[in-house]
């Protein structure tokens, strides 16, 4: 779970901000965006594989 606590002197719309960045930084939104609609376990698997190709390519740069 998130928490943002104040800071002295700070605004409303700055702990949105940083209350967003943090989301973004930890992949709650791209999460919440996966979860939103049904994905096929082949579907799962097939990400799955592209990112692990993706991380041995750069790996090997």
């Amino acid at each position: 779970m998130i928490k943002v606590r104040a800071r002295a002197g700070e605004s409303v719309q700055q702990m949105v901000k940083r209350f967003k960045k943090i989301c973004e930084k930890e992949g709650l939104i791209r999460d919440m965006k996966r979860n939103s609609y049904y994905e096929k376990p082949s579907e799962i698997n097939r990400r799955k594989r592209r990112k692990a190709a993706r991380a041995a390519s750069f790996g090997q740069l």
